[in-house]
């Protein structure tokens, strides 16, 4: 049997896991950091919270004689990412990502790049906007340094505590986001700047689309730098590397 863990908290991730769930010979552990109160069923076994940092998560790779590690996580989740790289080093367990590629600005888009959340909230300028805060509620606090402007918060958990803002209105929702409804509802609450991480995929593209169409500013947050390992673009690609590597018996000969 061979053991396979996936770090997961993407829709990719749990896609992976589905994929690779098929093989009979295959025994994949999907590991979430619990970030997020009600996750949607993951369809294999599941393990939830960290594992001690780099040093944690290589005792972890041996103990349970992992044979393949797959980072798998949200292309932010830098940290988790670098522990991974770091463990796998000390472990010798070899390990793949799966690397969704960025959103590209395109021709009518206005994209103001940032370098990560603080520098948004200071790149919103002086005078009061309404501003679209889609970065999920991890950072929110970033933009209590900003009190003038009106916000509209959307997060898949309640942003506790709330933000120290005069105006700030709260949004429950989990993706994905069609464009028009992105835009019904910047349109309704008036919105003049989105703030957004370059997450990639068509999920949350909606609002980047929609803002682009209403001539709206995107503060776009850069992904941060992540560990140089071998990767795959889609869950299909990461896969076909997987079967690559572990090739099923019946193929072998055996």
């Amino acid at each position: 049997m061979t053991n396979i863990l996936i770090l997961g908290g993407t829709t990719e991730a749990r896609q992976l896991a589905g994929k690779l769930a098929c093989r009979q010979d295959f025994s994949i552990t999907l590991s979430l950091a619990g970030r997020t109160e009600s996750p949607v069923a993951q369809g294999v076994p599941v393990r939830t919270g960290g594992f001690g940092g780099a040093e944690g998560l290589a005792t972890y790779l041996r103990q349970e004689r992992i044979h393949l590690v797959i980072d798998a996580t949200h292309p932010y989740a830098a940290h988790i990412s670098t522990n991974a790289a770091e463990a796998v080093r000390q472990s010798g367990v070899p390990i793949l990502a799966l690397r969704r590629p960025g959103w590209e600005p395109v021709a009518g888009d206005r994209w103001t790049l940032v370098d990560n959340v603080p520098e948004a909230a200071r790149a919103l300028g002086t005078p009061p906007r309404r501003v679209f805060l889609a970065i999920g509620r991890q950072e929110a606090g970033a933009f209590e340094v900003a009190p003038q402007h009106r916000y509209l918060i959307r997060s898949v958990d309640p942003v506790e505590p709330k933000l120290a803002v005069p105006d700030a209105l709260y949004l429950l929702a989990r993706g994905p986001f069609p464009e028009p409804d992105e835009r019904a509802l910047l349109e309704k609450y008036g919105i003049d700047a989105v703030v957004s991480k370059n997450s990639g995929g068509d999920a949350t593209y909606g609002k980047i689309a929609a803002a682009r169409a209403l001539g709206i500013e995107v503060i776009m947050v850069r992904r941060p730098p992540l560990p140089d390992v071998p990767s795959a673009e889609s869950v299909d690609q990461l896969a076909a590397m997987v079967d690559h590597l572990f090739e099923p018996v019946a193929e072998r000969g055996v």
